[in-house]
């Protein structure tokens, strides 16, 4: 374990040291790149201003601590964090600036700064994590841990791990009072009495305690060797997955409560941000992108079938609201489109109804029902009625993905889940994920679900038909 910290220590060190170098380089940069008349007041004050720049660092990284060596942390949550920790650092700096009677003189200079940062700080985050992730792969900084417990919840956890090396996990072993499983799991190391001489002899960092809660003694009795030989212990419930990472836990006097889901878009300030971005992204594409759109897939509809250039459809919104729903017409007029859904091969489909689909061309429309309040650009994919009526009683969380808008893309589109559901099971991986994304919300989860989208319409979808 000493070892271990020692490991982390220098892991963390490495990222301060890095960070100011970066914050550094940045700042030598613009300095260097711009025109003397936006930096010249930095000359009389250059010491000052250097000192100030770092300091504020110092300050903002306790605010924003960093969590690059932590052993779960996913890229998106660097990039917000990353976002975060500039955008503090730079309020902080220009503050300092301004009592230095130079914050007027610089502010060209701050804001050109701020946003060269934003993206350089970021990158060298995330290619950070990749390094230290890497690192881990080879077997450095690993943490030695054992699992008590050699059931499914044990043997689940067993298999993450081992799916991804760059969590920095090395299973030395399962215990498990049931004998019978030495000869089925990996790495049995015996009854969960034996533990304590197995931790005398073998360096252990963590234990991780899967069995049922109905063994509260044993339970007990393990937390407490694990605080007194200064091992981390975590518990992993019998209702794990019933359990999300937005409940909360509160306390009425010696009674814990945790709250079954809480989202983000609870907060009126994520709604507000979340409604602010959605009004200005589809301003700007119905202003700027949108007509031209228009004008090609009019072409392309009109030239392959007669009818409109414009489909409407009703559709299930936010609680359940019923709005119409607008798409670029990609099938013959036929009596079917409000109760079948779009297949492989569909004879429905027009001579270049295949294309708009596979190019996402097909749903530009629907930044109109943005614009109207109907929908948001990002959210769970609107259902047609019928579906919403059918999937309702035989998926059980099917209605939770109507407690945000629907959007005209999301993260169930971009993880393998759009086009036809041809089975239970793929509406149900469809709907998992919708709830995930309102228990997960955050802006730049937005972002990035926004940018594969647009990257996923160059290269073309084989599920959109």
């Amino acid at each position: 374990m000493v070892r271990n910290s020692k490991q982390e220590y220098i892991i963390q060190w490495l990222i301060g040291t890095g960070d100011l170098v970066v914050l550094n380089l940045v700042f030598s940069l613009i300095y260097n790149i711009l025109d003397p008349l936006y930096t010249v007041a930095i000359i009389p004050k250059m010491r000052e201003i250097i000192l100030l720049l770092n300091f504020c660092y110092f300050f903002a990284i306790y605010f924003v601590p960093m969590q690059l060596h932590y052993s779960v942390v996913f890229l998106d949550k660097i990039v917000q964090r990353s976002f975060s920790l500039v955008t503090f650092h730079i309020f902080l700096f220009a503050t300092c600036l301004i009592f230095l009677d130079v914050g007027n003189d610089l502010a060209t200079m701050l804001i050109v700064y701020y946003f060269a940062l934003l993206l350089i700080f970021s990158l060298w985050r995330v290619l950070l994590r990749i390094f230290v992730k890497t690192y881990r792969r080879k077997g450095y900084n690993a943490k030695n841990i054992i699992i008590v417990g050699a059931g499914k919840n044990g043997l689940e956890l067993y298999n993450v791990i081992n799916r991804d090396l760059g969590y920095g996990f090395n299973v030395l072993g399962f215990f498990d009072d049931n004998t019978i499983l030495k000869d089925v799991i990996p790495n049995y190391l015996g009854k969960i009495e034996e533990i304590e001489n197995f931790v005398a002899k073998h360096e252990t960092d963590e234990i991780y305690c899967t069995i049922p809660g109905a063994n509260s003694e044993k339970i007990s009795e393990l937390m407490n060797f694990a605080e007194k030989n200064m091992i981390r212990f975590y518990i992993i419930p019998d209702f794990y997955r019933d359990i999300k990472k937005t409940m909360v836990l509160d306390m009425m006097e010696s009674v814990p409560l945790l709250t079954i889901r809480t989202e983000p878009l609870q907060s009126p300030y994520n709604r507000f941000m979340k409604r602010f971005f959605d009004i200005v992204f589809s301003t700007l594409v119905l202003i700027f992108i949108f007509p031209f759109i228009y004008i090609i897939a009019g072409i392309l509809i009109k030239s392959s079938s007669k009818g409109p250039i414009l489909f409407m459809q009703k559709r299930t919104g936010i609680y359940g609201k019923v709005f119409k729903c607008y798409k670029f017409r990609t099938m013959r007029m036929n009596e079917d489109a409000d109760i079948v859904q779009a297949v492989k091969d569909d004879p429905r489909m027009t001579k270049n109804g295949s294309f708009l689909r596979k190019t996402n061309l097909d749903e530009f429309p629907q930044f109109i029902n943005v614009l109207l309040g109907d929908m948001s650009v990002v959210g769970p994919r609107p259902h047609m009625l019928k579906h919403t009526e059918q999937y309702s009683m035989l998926i059980d969380k099917y209605m939770i993905r109507h407690l945000v808008k629907p959007g005209i893309t999301g993260w169930a589109q971009i993880t393998g889940y759009r086009g036809e559901t041809r089975t239970l099971e793929q509406m149900e991986g469809r709907i998992k994920r919708d709830v995930w994304y309102l228990e997960n919300w955050s802006f730049f989860l937005d972002l990035k679900i926004v940018v594969v989208t647009l990257l996923n319409m160059f290269k073309g979808e084989s599920n959109a038909y």
